[in-house]
């Protein structure tokens, strides 16, 4: 069951697309925004984010650099590293592949491109955060549904790094989506190795899922 703040009507596609096809289009049409519209996107991100009741008391918190049209979530950085809270950017791990560790994230910290083209800082140098130490982690989603399903790029990093989360949800950080909200589709298909999220935020509201806790 989820709880929806400012819902608005689904985004139409053909019921028949795949995953693989349904991403292409949302990926579209996210690159298609202007940079005033990604602009205005990310002040109302910011807004919503502040208001997110997952967000109230973390203090270490993941977070991502927008590419590809993604919603750009620097201006609630901006705002929240005033108020003492710390960052940290994914990192590709190089030994255990398909999973991220995470790394401090501020003003000059040196970025280097990682093997998908995204700026990361290296992973030799700086203390490493490792997922289960994190309070929140916030992540970009191609799309997203009323029940909490999710779409992303496809390469299956977070579900790898977070399906410790299953186990013992209560330990585990808040799993928060960012997206545009026409990202927003009426139903996904789920894979079992898909990890629940705590909520989803776009730049019209928020929405919370009721995540089961295992036997």
């Amino acid at each position: 069951m989820s709880q929806f703040i400012d819902p608005q009507p689904f985004e139409s596609h053909p019921d028949n697309l795949s995953r693989s096809q349904l991403r292409k289009e949302l990926r579209q049409q996210r690159r298609a925004l202007s940079f005033e519209q990604q602009q205005q996107a990310s002040e109302y991100l910011a807004l919503n984010l502040l208001k997110n009741p997952d967000l109230h008391r973390a203090r270490h918190i993941a977070i991502y650099l927008p590419n590809d049209g993604e919603i750009d979530p620097h201006l609630y950085l901006d705002i929240a590293q005033r108020k003492g809270i710390h960052f940290y950017l994914p990192v590709l791990h190089p030994i255990y592949q398909g999973k991220l560790v995470f790394s401090p994230y501020f003003d000059g910290v040196e970025l280097i491109a990682n093997r998908f083209g995204i700026p990361e800082p290296p992973f030799s140098k700086g203390i490493k955060r490792p997922a289960w130490a994190l309070d929140a982690v916030l992540f970009p989603l191609v799309g997203f549904d009323e029940s909490g399903g999710r779409l992303g790029m496809g390469g299956g990093f977070y579900d790898r790094t977070f399906a410790f989360s299953r186990l013992r949800p209560r330990l585990a950080p808040k799993l928060i989506g960012l997206a545009h909200d026409f990202q927003r589709v009426e139903a996904l298909p789920t894979e079992p190795w898909d990890v629940p999220l705590h909520s989803v935020v776009t730049d019209r509201g928020y929405y919370r899922f009721k995540r089961s806790l295992p036997a």
